[in-house]
């Protein structure tokens, strides 16, 4: 019988450390599927984050460099300037980037740096124990916010996006979900764009995925899926904020 769907050639062939029914293990294959696709092995290196992607190096079978937490686009953009034929994203969750990474991440799309972000959104701090993030909605319960957030007392939830959007170095910026097989593949759709406008200097990219995390927000996987769909993606709406594709360095 012909094999259809196999595993990526740039996807080791371990079993990964994440919980079931977690998002970052779709992202991971839709990314090693895209390098395989786009013939970018041998050229493209990964900035992984703190968190529980932190061990993205034991499953990415190409180059990759740790960062301290939030400095990924730091990182990057020091590999990017030194290694300009290189492709060069990070790879990060909502308390890397919406929270210490805030500023690095907005420094670098407002300069416009040559790099792309991966941006992972559970809402929440999934590996140190489920506390409140700065992406946690309006209501939404976590071990530091046993009765859901509060508008009075934490405030309102950091929509990253919505603010890289505004900024002229940022080419593109989009949301996305994991919610259905549907939407899984518009989201490999909008990773491989952000590497394309990489490759042609165009400008910074961010995709943020919208993913599930069923141990922290105390649910069934399946249960998981259908919150992202029908709450989380109310309160972050997916689709393309700015596409400035066209535009090229003078």
């Amino acid at each position: 019988m012909k094999a259809i769907y196999t595993r990526p050639k740039s996807l080791k062939p371990v079993s990964n450390h994440y919980c079931p029914g977690c998002g970052h293990s779709i992202i991971h294959r839709l990314v090693c599927e895209l390098v395989d696709e786009m013939d970018m092995r041998g050229r493209i290196i990964c900035i992984p984050p703190a968190g529980c992607a932190v061990l993205a190096y034991n499953y990415f079978d190409f180059d990759v460099c740790e960062s301290a937490h939030g400095r990924g686009c730091a990182v990057a953009t020091g590999f990017k300037r030194a290694q300009p034929d290189r492709i060069i994203f990070t790879y990060q969750g909502d308390g890397d980037m919406a929270a210490i990474g805030t500023a690095e991440t907005l420094h670098a799309a407002n300069r416009g740096e040559k790099i792309t972000s991966i941006f992972v959104n559970n809402a929440v701090y999934g590996m140190t124990g489920g506390q409140m993030a700065p992406t946690t909605m309006i209501g939404q319960k976590t071990t530091t916010s046993p009765y859901g957030r509060r508008t009075e007392v934490e405030g309102y939830p950091l929509k990253i996006t919505e603010l890289i959007a505004t900024l002229p170095g940022a080419a593109y910026v989009t949301r996305t979900s994991l919610a259905t097989p549907a939407k899984i593949r518009e989201t490999k759709k909008a990773i491989k764009k952000a590497f394309e406008v990489q490759m042609a200097g165009t400008g910074y990219s961010l995709v943020e995925v919208l993913s599930p995390c069923p141990t922290n927000w105390k649910v069934s996987p399946r249960e998981a899926f259908v919150y992202l769909e029908e709450t989380m993606e109310k309160e972050y709406p997916i689709g393309v904020m700015k596409d400035n594709t066209t535009k090229k360095d003078k």
